[in-house]
């Protein structure tokens, strides 16, 4: 059975390295949004830059994250180890990525009409061809990303963690360098100045980050002693490519949501410019306030369920669902630790956080994105579970039954955004697709729950329950004194200038940190000691984890 300390050894270089990406990426995008705002300009670089991701996720990534680590663990009894597998698997996926990427870049205008159907609106033509400009730009990611999962994934099967977490550093370093030039030498662009010869340095330039991502894991396979090679043919990918299948239709489901997230915020940009509303209110404040949203998660949920994967996997070829139930329900304790304090602190300091990270716009803006993220923060703790939850349907093998769980959460989505947009006003729509996401997760996790149980037997509210509310009890003790105190100093009038803000954020988390430590030890949280742990896996090199 995989203990505690060792999820902490083997997630912590994958931790760190998670951090260091994340405080990387959050410079990038700071420096995004000071060169681009949040208006309508930023929105046609976001949408086209999001369309790779949307793509590769729709047909191809998802089902390679769902099944690629349980079907390479079953190849390493093969007489090759497992070879002769990757390499099929990669050529064959490679070919379908190409394809992908020509086909994207030809039909780039339709995808923007898919996407951003408003932008195709009479007055809006120049944020139309932007927009399908920076799409053409960005769509070769396709293939890299692909390049980078598998090549991560075969690095993970093989217990080589820390690669697939270290490697978007580099994209990130390249993106701060590339807007960070931007910033310097051309400070003021706007929708109305930006050159055919700018749209493209960005495109193409966020386009070469993914790239190098890509290429600095090939030296990484060949110390592994991994032998992929060019190998044509379907030889064994059979049962790979069956269980894709299910795994293509959950992941059309979620991204069929997201469409709607991305028209909905689209229209609510438009509709405001029209009515003469210049602050950004539309796709471009969402996709920050999920950008910060997703921290916690991404620093601790990944690491663990990315250590937790092969392991469960195994238990479960094994036929030992009792242990995978334990495993899975030791993993929901261990992140609810860092989840549930994140969402507490971004429903009741959003605002604050965010005027604090994003400095390059009007605190208008900046504060407006908070709002957005203190929207989302409901959904944090039940997002992280239900990825969880997933990563068990995936050991067994079932990418059937888990359609039903994402089925039923963008049902809800969609409705909620629809509302919000025809029952809100404009500026306010985006704050109503946070919640949105929250409410339907919140109700999907109910779900999951209850269709995981013919796999591992019940796994209740309960299991977890108990240490959650005492989880939300210490975080709400400590944080509402410091939130009643914050806005105290709004309502007296006090004015904070940058740097008194980036104290004060300093000063309430830093007082939020040590009186959570305390109140949940206090109250009997006996993972609370993960932290400690969490920063000793990180300082000190664990060997087991590389």
């Amino acid at each position: 059975m995989m203990k505690s300390n060792e999820l902490f050894r083997a997630s912590g270089i994958m931790a760190l390295g998670t951090i260091i990406s994340r405080i990387t990426g959050f410079i990038r995008g700071i420096l995004i949004v000071a060169v681009l705002g949040t208006a309508l300009l930023a929105d046609t670089y976001n949408v086209a830059n999001t369309m790779p991701n949307i793509l590769y996720n729709l047909l191809v990534g998802g089902a390679l994250t769902a099944i690629f680590i349980p079907q390479l663990v079953r190849s390493f009894d093969h007489e090759d180890g497992g070879d002769g597998f990757a390499s099929r698997l990669i050529t064959t996926i490679s070919i379908i990525l190409f394809a992908l990427v020509a086909l994207g870049m030809y039909f780039a205008p339709t995808l923007v009409r898919l996407y951003a159907p408003e932008f195709f609106t009479t007055g809006f033509e120049v944020e139309k061809e932007i927009a399908i400009a920076f799409t053409r730009y960005c769509l070769p990611q396709i293939f890299f990303l692909g390049l980078f999962t598998m090549l991560g994934q075969v690095a993970n099967a093989r217990g080589s963690f820390a690669p697939l977490m270290w490697a978007p550093i580099a994209n990130n370093i390249l993106g701060i360098a590339l807007f960070g030039a931007f910033l310097v030498f051309s400070p003021a662009v706007s929708i109305e100045n930006i050159t055919n010869a700018q749209v493209q340095i960005l495109g193409w330039g966020t386009t070469l980050s993914v790239v190098v991502q890509a290429l600095v894991l090939v030296p990484v396979i060949k110390k592994l002693g991994i032998k992929l090679r060019p190998q044509w043919g379907l030889g064994g990918l059979g049962k790979s490519f069956g269980l894709a299948g299910w795994t293509l239709i959950y992941v059309l489901i979620s991204q069929l949501g997201y469409l709607v997230t991305v028209n909905v915020a689209t229209s609510a940009a438009v509709r405001s410019a029209q009515e003469g509303i210049e602050r950004g209110v539309g796709y471009t404040p969402y996709t920050y306030a999920y950008f910060v949203m997703l921290l916690p998660y991404s620093i601790v949920t990944i690491s663990i369920i990315t250590a937790i994967l092969p392991h469960i996997s195994r238990l479960a070829l094994e036929k030992k669902a009792n242990e995978v139930r334990e495993q899975l329900v030791r993993a929901i304790k261990l992140v609810g630790v860092i989840t549930i304090p994140s969402a507490v602190a971004f429903l009741l300091f959003g605002p604050l956080i965010t005027s604090v990270i994003f400095v390059g716009i009007p605190l208008e803006d900046s504060r407006y994105i908070g709002y957005v993220l203190a929207a989302l923060s409901f959904g944090l703790v039940a997002f992280s579970i239900n990825l969880i939850l997933i990563r068990g349907f995936n050991a067994f093998e079932d990418t059937r039954t888990q359609v039903i769980s994402i089925l039923i959460i963008n049902i809800i989505a969609v409705a909620l955004s629809y509302v919000s947009l025809f029952t809100l006003r404009n500026q306010w729509v985006t704050i109503g697709l946070g919640a949105a996401f929250s409410i339907s997760y919140l109700v999907g996790l109910l779900v999951t729950l209850s269709l995981l149980k013919k796999h591992t037997g019940p796994i209740s509210l309960k299991d977890f329950g108990g240490q959650h509310l005492r989880l939300f009890g210490a975080s709400f003790a400590v944080m509402l004194p410091l939130f009643a105190l914050t806005q105290y100093l709004d309502w007296v009038g006090v004015e904070l200038s940058k740097i008194a803000r980036l104290g004060e954020l300093a000063v309430v988390m830093g007082a939020a940190f040590v009186g959570y430590l305390i109140a949940g030890k206090a109250a009997g949280v006996e993972e609370i000691t993960m932290i400690r742990h969490l920063k000793n896996s990180v300082l000190r090199r664990p060997g087991a984890a590389e």
